[in-house]
C-alpha cells in the first residue's frame, strides 16, 4: 500500500541527510512500526508523505502510485495522518473536529451525509470518545486529545493509518486500548504504519520493524529480526538484554542500570614513616 523507495531527504542548511537510502512498505493487513533513537528519521519519513518535505532521490508509491502524481485530496482519501504534534488556532468542539476528517471526502461520489454518519459513528466507537464530543478540544487531557485524533483519523477513513507517536500521553490502559484498535484495524485489511519509542509494545503488536539509525535501515524484519540485543545496544548507546514477555513470548527489551564508569583515580597515601 506505502512504500518508500530508496529514500533520501536532507533539511535545507544540514550537512548530513536526514534519511539516506530508505525503503520499507507498509501493506495492507499488516501494522509496520518505524522505531529508532530521537534524530534518527522516523518523522521525516510522515512529513515526506505529508508532503511537508521535499525527496532529494528516491520516491514514495502509494498503491504502485508515485506520491508526486496525487493530489493532496487523493492522498488525504487514501492515507490518513496522524501527526506528533497539532495546535488549533480557535479550539472546536469534538465533534466538529471529527467532522473535518470528511473534507477530503467533499464532492467525491461516494461521500454524502449517509456516509458521513457512518464514518463518525464507526470512528466514535472504536476511539471510545463519545463522552467527549460536547466539549471543547481544548478542555481535553493531553490522553484524550491523543484519543480524539485518532478518531478524527478514522473517520477520515482510507486504505492506510500513519500515526506518529499516537500514543504520547496516554495512560497504561489507554495505551494498550489504541494498540489493540490498531491491531484490529490491520486485521481488518487496513495498512497501518506506526512510529513509535515504545519498543516493547511495538514487538508485541507489530509483524514488522524497521530500526532506523542516523537516518539508515539498521534492521528490518519481523520483530525476533530486529529486537536482538547487540543490534538494540550499537543503536540507541546503551546497556541493555533482550528477554522475553511473559504474557505474550514476544521479545522484550530490559534497559540496565547506569552506563558503566571507570573507577576514579586513587589519591596516594602517604608512606608510613
Amino acid at each position: 500500500m506505502i512504500a518508500f523507495e530508496r529514500v533520501v531527504v536532507r533539511y535545507r542548511g544540514a550537512d548530513r541527510d536526514a534519511v539516506h537510502d530508505v525503503s520499507l512498505e507498509a501493506r495492507r493487513g499488516r501494522m509496520t512500526a518505524i522505531v529508532g533513537p530521537n534524530g534518527s528519521g522516523k518523522s521525516t519519513l510522515v512529513r515526506v508523505l505529508l508532503g511537508r518535505q521535499p525527496l532529494v532521490s528516491g520516491r514514495v508509491l502509494l498503491d504502485d502510485r508515485d506520491l508526486r502524481t496525487l493530489s493532496r485530496t487523493d492522498v488525504a482519501r487514501r492515507v490518513a495522518v496522524v501527526t506528533q504534534r497539532e495546535e488549533l488556532a480557535f479550539p472546536p468542539p469534538v465533534r466538529e473536529y471529527l467532522a473535518l476528517g470528511r473534507f477530503p471526502h467533499r464532492g467525491a461520489r461516494r461521500a454524502g451525509a449517509a456516509a458521513d454518519r457512518d464514518a463518525m459513528e464507526r470512528a466514535v466507537a472504536l476511539a471510545a470518545v463519545r463522552p467527549l464530543l460536547d466539549r471543547t478540544v481544548d478542555t481535553l487531557s493531553g490522553g484524550e486529545w491523543q484519543r480524539v485524533r485518532i478518531a478524527r483519523a478514522l473517520v477520515q477513513g482510507g486504505d492506510a493509518l500513519v500515526l506518529d507517536e499516537p500514543t504520547t500521553y496516554l495512560d497504561i490502559a489507554h495505551e494498550m486500548e489504541a494498540f489493540e484498535l490498531l491491531a484490529q484495524l490491520a486485521h481488518d485489511g487496513m495498512a497501518v504504519l506506526l512510529v513509535s519509542h515504545q519498543l516493547n509494545l511495538v514487538a508485541r503488536f507489530a509483524q514488522h520493524l524497521v530500526l532506523l539509525h542516523g537516518g539508515r535501515v539498521a534492521a528490518s524484519g519481523t520483530p525476533d529480526d530486529v529486537m536482538r540485543g547487540e543490534v538494540l545496544e550499537r543503536v540507541y548507546g546503551w546497556p541493555l538484554v533482550v528477554t522475553r514477555d511473559p504474557a505474550v513470548g514476544a521479545p522484550a527489551l530490559v534497559p540496565l542500570r547506569g552506563r558503566p564508569r571507570a573507577a576514579p583515580p586513587s589519591t596516594p597515601r602517604p608512606s608510613d614513616p
